[in-house]
Order: C-alpha cells, then sequence, then structure tokens
C-alpha cells in the first residue's frame, strides 16, 4: 500500500482525536466563572489534558502498531497480545501519573489530599483512567493497522494471481512450443515402425506432459510426486533426440510422502537447461538432482555448455526476471536461489520450503 494512503488514514485519526481535545477545552473554558485565575485554570486543564490523556494516547497508539500487532496479533499469539496490551497501558499511565506526582512541581490539579488512603485511591483513580485513554488509542491503532495489512495481503493476493496467470501462459507456450512438439511427434512417428511398444510408450509421456500443464497446475500446490512424474517424462523425451544414454542424470534422494510444491517451480531450470545444452554426445551433459528434506526442498540443476558458442533465443524459456518474480511471490523470504557460472557449466541451486 502506498505511505500517503497510509499517512492519510493515521493523520486523520490524529486529527479527530485533536478536534475532541478542542471541544473539551472550549467546553471547559465556558463552564468556568471568568475571573483573575481563569487563564490560568484553563492552561492548567491542558496541561492535565496533554498529561492525562494525549501522552498516553500517543505512547500506546505507536507501542500498539509498530511493536504489538506485528509481533503478537498478526502472529496470533492472542494471548500474548492481551497481556502485553494491558501491561503497556497500565506502565505508560503509571509513568504519567508519577511524572506529574513528582516531577512537576507547579500547576499541579490533582490534590493528593495529604497522602493517605484518599490519596491513594485518587492516584488509583488518576491511572485507572489513563490505562482506559490509552488502551483505547491503541485498539484504534489495532484496527488501523489490521486494516491496512489486510489491503496488503489483498493486493498481495492479487498481483500473486496476476503473476501466476503470466507464469502459466508464458509456461503452457514455453512447453507447448511447436519445434518440440514437432520434433517429439516426428521422433515417435519414425519409431513406430522400429519399435512400436516404444513409440506407443513415448506417446503416453507427450499425453501425459499436455493432461499435466492444462489441467494438474490450475492449483496453488501439487503434490511433489506428481511434479517429479512430470519432470520424468519431459526428460524421457527429451533423451529420445539422442543416442547417448548417459546425456542426463536424474534423481531424487529422500521421501517425497505429501510434501506438496507450487507447480512448475522446477521445470523452468530444467528447461533452459536443456536449451542450452548443444553437445548432446558427451556424459552427464546435464545432471537434475531433487533432495527431499523434512522442512524444504532442494533441487541443484547443472549442464555442461560450449562458452564459445553464442546463440540467443529470445522466445524461448523463460525469462530470469520473471522466473525470480515468481518465486518472490510464492515464496518470499523463505527460499534461497543462487546461480553459479563458470567457463564450462552453469549451476542453478534452487531451495523452498516443503509446502
Amino acid at each position: 500500500m502506498k505511505k500517503s494512503f497510509v499517512l492519510l488514514i493515521n493523520l486523520g485519526f490524529w486529527l479527530c482525536y485533536s478536534v475532541l481535545i478542542i471541544i473539551l477545552l472550549t467546553v471547559y473554558n465556558r463552564s468556568t466563572p471568568h475571573g483573575a485565575d481563569h487563564v490560568a485554570r484553563v492552561v492548567n486543564a491542558l496541561k492535565n489534558l496533554l498529561l492525562f490523556a494525549v501522552i498516553p494516547s500517543v505512547v500506546c497508539y505507536f507501542l500498539y502498531y509498530f511493536l504489538l500487532f506485528p509481533r503478537y496479533l498478526q502472529q496470533k499469539k492472542f494471548f500474548l497480545a492481551a497481556i502485553f496490551g494491558v501491561l503497556i497501558a497500565v506502565g505508560i499511565a503509571v509513568s504519567g501519573y508519577l511524572l506529574h506526582r513528582y516531577l512537576i512541581e507547579s500547576g499541579r490539579v490533582i490534590d493528593m489530599d495529604n497522602g493517605g488512603k484518599n490519596g491513594r485511591s485518587t492516584a488509583i483513580s488518576v491511572i485507572g483512567v489513563m490505562t482506559g485513554i490509552g488502551s483505547i488509542s491503541g485498539v484504534v491503532a489495532l484496527f488501523i493497522k489490521g486494516f491496512i495489512t489486510w489491503l496488503d495481503e489483498i493486493k498481495l493476493k492479487e498481483m500473486l494471481k496476476e503473476k501466476n496467470y503470466e507464469m502459466e501462459m508464458a509456461l503452457v507456450k514455453s512447453q507447448l512450443d511447436p519445434h518440440l512438439l514437432f520434433n517429439t511427434i516426428n521422433n515417435i512417428d519414425a519409431l513406430i515402425l522400429k519399435d512400436a511398444v516404444k513409440a506407443s510408450n513415448y506417446l503416453n509421456k507427450l499425453s501425459g506432459i499436455m493432461r499435466f500443464i492444462l489441467y494438474e497446475t490450475k492449483t496453488d500446490q501439487i503434490l511433489l510426486y506428481k511434479e517429479v512424474e512430470y519432470l520424468e517424462k519431459y526428460i524421457a523425451l527429451q533423451k529420445i533426440r539422442t543416442a547417448n544414454l548417459n546425456y542426463v542424470h536424474f534423481s531424487v534422494t529422500g521421501v517425497m510422502g505429501n510434501k506438496l510444491i507450487a507447480p512448475m517451480v522446477f521445470i523452468p531450470f530444467i528447461e533452459n537447461a536443456f536449451k542450452h545444452t548443444h553437445n548432446k554426445k558427451i556424459e552427464n551433459a546435464i545432471t537434475i538432482n531433487i533432495y527431499v528434506h523434512d522442512e524444504n526442498i532442494q533441487l541443484i540443476c547443472a549442464n555442461k555448455f560450449d562458452p564459445t558458442t553464442s546463440v540467443r533465443q529470445p522466445d524461448s524459456g523463460l525469462g530470469n526476471e520473471l522466473i525470480r518474480k515468481r518465486l518472490e511471490l510464492l515464496y518470499k523470504g523463505k527460499h534461497s536461489l543462487r546461480v553459479d557460472k563458470t567457463n564450462e557449466l552453469y549451476t542453478i541451486n534452487l531451495t523452498i520450503p516443503n509446502g
């Protein structure tokens, strides 16, 4: 949300609060008999309002806004939020009362009744009123902060939906690239006469890839094993184009179980590895390893390339900027992406949280 809008909401509250203070002073001014000490009484009333109403409200407001809400209420620690909310309000009230009682020597309006029970009773009453005033301002701050956070979350969800849609369209365009599709069909066609069973197997893999892209990726999360199955089919189709059995090394380490992942998070990196590996005769030209841990899932994808060859493919694959944006929207602050490039090896190391 724009800072100007947030500032406007907060200023609106304090403008209303200031109007209330002015109204109280006006009422007090009109109800006080005019005399020699009239001005002194009004000034004294203003001091009391500032000390007993304005200062506790301001301090409670900002402590609730910047501390209590993000650290406890937003984290759904409701009991701790209530406890610390009361402690903040009471602590500020006691501090304000002590400031007035012991540090301000002139212009007192609270009569301590020379100490004793009456003085203690008055002190408790004043502290109670100050606590109530501070708490009300703090609760208003929580509502304002909650409203702003809610609007930010709506905006973030809309942005995520838009970026995911953009990503889906780019992925569909990329994965259903006519060149890849036609080449795969031609390769399968060539296999029909040589090995009909193998050709049928590859045709089923191609059908599975298209079904996965068009239907399985509509949800926010899918089971990890489905994503891995898709990768296996994609890699198998890519290997049709070479007789080198060791062209690609693919492995999964760990138990996938019911672990979840955003759909098609890994495929852009794997696809780019195939697009930029031109020599299909070398051993382990592409190495893809997925490590499944309890808390996170890691992909390490490395491909060998010829540094003397510079082939630009502006319309193939997904741009790194789009990939990074999607990761940032899906796993903001919870993922890591490291890219290493040497003379002949390009490696990406991606770690995302489970679910």
